[in-house]
């Protein structure tokens, strides 16, 4: 037998009326909202391109145009905390031995006071690497102030690579072997994994999902003849999961090199730049005047170019700095020409990189880096022999202009600043 069931009793009409003005006030009320959502991120502070040039023995950043004319904008103070950290160091027997010895080796006679340095994804500060401080900082573009600072593993932060949101940033501890991933509005540490001997070049893959770190070994001391490449170090690409930080590849570049034919080469890759679809990686080595190309797809070299020497550049491996003969490379971003920084033979050149044919040999002097303008239509090298920064058009491969900045320049990055910046920092 079933239960009675008692019919439902019908809503009063003034009940009815309620719920629907009640409804109808949170859909206006969402509708109030949503406006005042997309005005605030309408009034948020307008953003201005530029160019940020590390002056690494001077512990300041030019900002320059990032295309253009390439004018300067103003200067940065990387190390406002210099004293500071000064007084740390000579406190401190081994901070104070690693410090001296950067000054003596790697710094030539000066201390590395700026490797590496990007902006902050809403414009705000740089994030800068300070070998000789063994940090990395950021600096508030309000103030001159340090934000937050990160001591890296082993003394020495080196070259730095931002994730492709502009969140994270990893940067290379060269003496503790080790890739520190850290939150860029924070500071705070993600994640590290390990790498060769002397972890250098940063790069994150397109899809964010990889990092790939290149080591390059002892390049500080001066057993450089090929029979004594052993006391180099270990020396190979690590690529790491971003997100887990795992290693999931390493690549030791000898066997590539053995393989094509060319056992006279160092495996200590140096600046490197994937083309736009990421099949391609293209890399220079110590000691070599010219460039090589790997194909990922395969895991073998495919071409290896060689670039023209200077006849007044001694072939001395000892005279190279830092055992790099060529550091800077860069990539147009349709992919159709490389840009190199050729810098014991004082000069640059475009290559066109179906071909691998060099263009006019622009002279520079001592170009340490190579990148690309905000426009892409000019590579922009530091000469750190003339304190100057120099545009050179991929389409003719003839040079530009010439912007005077600070000592020694060596990282150029495009980055971004408040278009309120008054052109002073610290």
């Amino acid at each position: 037998m079933h239960a009675a069931t008692t019919p439902a009793r019908p809503r009063p009409a003034s009940r009815r009326r309620r719920l629907r003005s009640i409804a109808a006030a949170a859909v206006l009320a969402a509708g109030a909202i949503a406006p005042a959502v997309s005005a605030t991120s309408a009034h948020a502070a307008p953003l201005r391109e530029v160019m940020f040039v590390g002056n690494n023995w001077e512990g300041t950043a030019d900002v320059i145009k990032s295309s253009g004319d390439f004018a300067k904008i103003g200067r940065i103070n990387v190390i406002p905390d210099k004293s500071q950290r000064l007084t740390a160091i000579y406190l401190n027997p081994i901070n104070l031995a690693v410090y001296l010895g950067i000054r003596a080796t790697a710094g030539e006679g000066h201390d590395q006071l700026v490797d590496d340095l990007y902006s902050t994804p809403d414009g705000t500060a740089l994030v800068a690497s300070r070998p000789s401080f063994g940090d990395v900082v950021s600096i508030d573009l309000a103030t001159g102030k340090v934000k937050w600072r990160f001591a890296v593993s082993g003394y020495r932060a080196d070259h730095m690579s931002v994730s492709p949101d502009g969140t994270r940033v990893a940067v290379s501890a060269s003496l503790g072997k080790v890739v520190h991933v850290l939150d860029i509005n924070t500071g705070k540490q993600l994640g590290s994994f390990g790498t060769g001997d002397k972890p250098h070049e940063n790069i994150f893959t397109k899809d964010g999902k990889y990092i790939v770190n290149m080591s390059i070994g002892n390049v500080e001391t001066d057993l450089d003849d090929p029979s004594q490449d052993w006391t180099k170090g270990d020396r190979h690409i690590t690529v790491a999961d971003a997100s887990t930080f795992k290693v999931v590849k390493t690549i030791d570049m000898r066997s590539r090199l053995d393989a094509f034919g060319r056992k006279d080469l160092s495996n200590a890759i140096r600046p490197a730049v994937f083309s736009p679809d990421e099949s391609k990686l293209y890399f220079q080595v110590s000691f070599f005047n010219g460039l090589v190309e790997y194909d990922v797809a395969t895991d073998k070299i495919t071409r290896i170019k060689t670039l023209p020497k200077n006849p007044a550049t001694s072939d001395d491996r000892k005279t190279f700095v830092n055992d790099s003969r060529h550091h800077g490379l860069s990539m147009s971003p349709d992919g159709g020409k490389l840009c190199v920084a050729g810098t014991m033979d004082d000069y640059a050149t475009i290559v066109n990189r179906s071909t691998l044919q060099e263009g006019p040999l622009v002279t520079a002097s001592k170009p340490y880096w190579a990148t690309v303008s905000g426009d892409g239509r000019a590579c922009v090298i530091s000469e750190s022999g003339a304190d100057q920064v120099t545009a050179i058009d991929f389409g003719t491969g003839q040079k530009i202009t010439s912007v005077p900045v600070g000592d020694h320049p060596q990282r150029v990055r495009v980055a971004h600043i408040p278009a309120t910046w008054t052109g002073t920092t610290g």
